[in-house]
């Protein structure tokens, strides 16, 4: 899910590129690159740290949606409903966004390097920002999705089919795709041509880094900062509305037999703190770009130190950021199939089901084999045949 306004969490507004360490230099380029490196991570203890977590949060997302995916391909008429075509898109947005994002942190600490400006950056503009953007919406159609089933139940079959929910998925993406295309083209088009670093001062090339990398452009900054503020707000709205709506049917249901709503309120309040997981990147992302803006660059470029000591690197507030972010990022991966797929009761059903199978079907096939050694052996106190 989440990154935030535009969406990659990696990175602080006030992580600027001061130097152009733009040389052909190959050792100049390995030495600024290490430099920029231990400016954000001054400590070395930590980097293996750092990558041991990155690499548990890789793992961990990679496992649990591919498991969450065979288990609802594997589970019959489940994969056909609505609410888990939803989810299957929200797993394949959840896996492209692991794949694009933390091979590349591991690399660069693995290297104890920052990122090279390369075509790969473009590659992790665009591919991120569409995802991002992807489960901001998915997580929001599947939100009213819900709303839906609950409050409307006699025309739910009727109004959500699978060929409608096909068509808003296709939208879905195409909008995605086209915010990171068109972020990424005004990077290009209104940043700086000549003169372009060839390392970025980032573990990741997010926008931010991007659009400092190539002078800082207005462009870009205020395009992906209003879309990612709209997203998030009429994510925010959509489950405020759903759940609200949805506690009050709970409640009205249960109130006349005056019996308890807790179950209703434990689910709602659930949701909602799995939400603010989901949404925590994204939130301070949007916050520390609104601070930044009525703020102004020049707290923020000093921050990162002074023209005359480009040396300096970012400051210790901007390089937490920075990491902190990148670990955030791949939290919303390792928290969606969990809360929209495995926790469902349809699907645990169904992975028990599936489980009992496998059981069964291992036995039914040691059975035959069992009973071909039991009738090779010959009792000792009968005579041998023929």
């Amino acid at each position: 899910m989440p990154n935030f306004t535009g969406m990659q969490a990696a990175g602080a507004p006030n992580i600027s590129s001061q130097c152009l360490w733009s040389t052909q230099n190959q050792t100049d380029r390995l030495a600024a690159a290490g430099h920029l490196f231990h400016s954000i991570i001054p400590r070395g203890p930590a980097v293996p740290a750092l990558i041991c977590v990155f690499a548990f949060l890789t793992l961990f997302s990679l496992l649990v949606n591919l498991f969450t995916l065979y288990t609802i391909e594997r589970s019959g008429d489940f994969s056909y409903l609505p609410r888990f075509i939803l989810c299957k898109s929200l797993i394949f947005s959840d896996l492209l966004q692991t794949v694009t994002f933390a091979p590349a942190i591991i690399d660069s600490l693995a290297r104890r390097q920052t990122m090279a400006f390369n075509p790969y950056c473009y590659f992790q503009h665009v591919v991120g920002g569409a995802t991002i953007f992807s489960s901001l919406t998915t997580i929001t159609c599947m939100a009213l999705e819900r709303y839906l089933f609950v409050c409307y139940a006699l025309q739910y079959t009727v109004t959500v089919t699978r060929e409608r929910v096909s068509k808003v998925l296709v939208l879905v993406w195409l909008y995605s795709a086209a915010i990171g295309v068109v972020s990424l083209s005004l990077v290009l088009s209104k940043g700086r041509q000549e003169n372009v670093p060839d390392v970025t001062v980032g573990l990741l090339c997010e926008p931010d880094i991007m659009e400092q990398h190539v002078g800082s452009p207005r462009a870009p900054a205020i395009f992906r900062k209003v879309a990612g503020s709209l997203a998030l707000l009429l994510c925010l709205l959509a489950h405020a509305f759903s759940y609200f709506r949805m506690y009050r049917n709970a409640s009205n249901a249960v109130v006349p037999f005056n019996e308890s709503n807790a179950a209703a309120r434990r689910t709602v309040l659930f949701y909602c703190g799995m939400l603010f997981l989901q949404l925590l990147p994204l939130l301070i992302k949007v916050t520390s770009d609104a601070l930044w803006e009525f703020k102004g660059t020049g707290v923020i470029e000093m921050s990162a130190g002074s023209r005359e000591d480009c040396l300096a690197g970012p400051s210790a507030t901007a390089a937490g950021f920075h990491v902190s972010l990148l670990v955030m990022l791949l939290v919303p991966p390792c928290i969606n199939p969990l809360v929209y797929g495995l926790r469902s009761v349809e699907l645990r059903k169904a992975l028990v089901k599936l489980l009992r199978w496998r059981v069964g079907h291992r036995g039914d096939q040691e059975r035959p084999r069992g009973m071909m050694r039991l009738r090779n052996v010959v009792h000792p106190n009968l005579p041998d045949a023929g």
